[in-house]
């Protein structure tokens, strides 16, 4: 799926519909984090920010979440890493290494990617449970730890 639309656009509207403001704070997050390459740790995007405080940053980082503008991975040893929302950055899945706790995202081929969306579709059938998106999150031992 291709990224949607600027994301601070996405951002303020999505913010707006909770009765939350777009504020420089919470944009400074969402460019951080548009300008990653990979999730980043709570400490990666103070440090990637510009006078960004650790408790206000976390705070906002939180409603961000809850406005369905940044999306929490838990990572080895339950370490937290935020990214912009899937449909921000467009359709991904995750290496998560449970020794260090890196996160790099990875995409699959489209016909791969329908594959697995038929069947967790179906899985979701037999469970009665309704699927809003679907993430990959692939635990293991990146080459550096191994």
């Amino acid at each position: 799926m291709p990224p949607a639309a600027d994301p601070h656009v996405v951002a303020a509207e999505r913010l707006g519909r909770q009765g939350q403001r777009y504020t420089s704070g919470r944009r400074a997050l969402v460019d951080v984090l548009a300008g990653a390459d990979a999730p980043l740790t709570i400490l990666e995007v103070v440090a990637r920010g510009d006078a960004l405080a650790q408790s206000s940053a976390y705070r906002n980082l939180t409603v961000l979440e809850q406005a369905g503008v940044v999306d929490r991975i838990i990572s080895g040893q339950e370490r937290a890493r935020f990214e912009l929302a899937h449909d921000l950055t467009g359709h991904h899945h995750h290496l998560i290494c449970s020794v260090c706790g890196s996160v790099r995202d990875f995409t699959v081929s489209e016909r791969l990617e329908q594959q697995l969306e038929r069947t967790l579709r179906l899985t979701a059938e037999q469970n009665d449970f309704d699927v809003e998106h679907h993430r990959l999150d692939m635990l293991g031992t990146c080459a550096a730890c191994r």
